[in-house]
């Protein structure tokens, strides 16, 4: 389900004092089946750009196209599109609304018309996939901690066996363990289904390992759309616009800046140390 904006610009209360452009000209392109991060500071436009790929913001100006539906046409229906194109809030919490978990994440696929035997399959297998035991269905999601309500919002949005999967920030506020959990099992999922995934993430160091794909989002435009190790190669001109790179890479980089030949980008923990190992090896060797 390729995704194209064509000279996409968004302004919030236009024609106001308060008047903000939250999109100025975007230009861009999403294949099916890839992995994408998008970061940038707190008011950059990445959580305006990702509502534009559902239908749920409609451009001030320029096309915004969908598996070829046009979304900015006049009179054109979306509910299907945002069936196919799922998208998991920042606080997915807030989604949540049913009298047990069950019916919350079978809310979706039974709104499609999905027949009761597979509407059950489907929700135990959204619930697994997001690491939640099978015996909390009949329970309240609202007696849930917050991390599990964060699970059963975004296995609410799988159960609908989306074609693209956007998450705005979904780990926000978990302990570190969950937060990979989560992502990892996503990460499988885009494997096995050859789903088109869109993370939205203040991680460096999550973006890093994940994604494919890495677009910079800076004061409403596109700054950088490259792969992970090429964009944080442009470490010093990240932090300029109050963004960072991976723990990984800033290690390598303040070798580098005392002499160690270490490459200039690493994209985790355990590539630095490989990179650290070998350069230490040549160094005794030349000692």
């Amino acid at each position: 389900m390729p995704i194209k904006l064509e000279q996409v610009s968004f302004v919030y209360a236009a024609g106001t004092p308060f008047e903000r452009h939250a999109l100025k000209d975007i230009n861009l392109t999403l294949a099916d089946g890839e992995f994408i991060g998008i970061i940038g500071q707190t008011g950059s436009g990445k959580s305006t750009l990702v509502q534009m790929f559902n239908g749920l913001l409609k451009p001030t100006s320029g096309t915004v196209t969908v598996n070829n539906l046009v979304t900015t046409a006049k009179g054109v229906k979306l509910k299907g599109l945002r069936q196919e194109v799922g998208l998991v809030f920042q606080f997915a919490e807030h989604q949540l609304f049913a009298e047990t978990v069950a019916a919350d994440v079978a809310f979706g696929p039974e709104n499609q018309g999905v027949p009761k035997a597979e509407i059950a399959a489907r929700v135990d297998s959204a619930l697994l996939t997001v690491g939640l035991p099978l015996d909390i269905k009949q329970r309240s999601p609202f007696e849930l901690s917050g991390g599990q309500m964060r699970r059963a919002a975004i296995a609410g949005v799988l159960a609908m066996n989306p074609k693209v999967l956007i998450l705005d920030e979904p780990t926000a506020g978990l302990d570190p363990r969950g937060r990979d959990e989560i992502l990892s099992r996503i990460r499988e999922l885009q494997r096995e289904r050859g789903i088109t995934v869109i993370l939205v993430s203040h991680s460096m160091e999550d973006v890093a390992r994940l994604v494919d794909r890495l677009i910079v989002m800076h004061e409403g435009q596109i700054l950088h759309d490259a792969s992970p190790r090429e964009v944080f190669a442009h470490g010093a001109g990240l932090k300029a616009i109050g963004l960072g790179v991976p723990q990984a890479t800033e290690v390598l980089q303040l070798l580098r800046q005392r002499g160690w030949s270490v490459p200039e980008v690493a994209l985790t923990l355990e590539e630095a140390r490989q990179a650290i190992v070998a350069a230490y090896h040549e160094r005794r060797e030349r000692a």
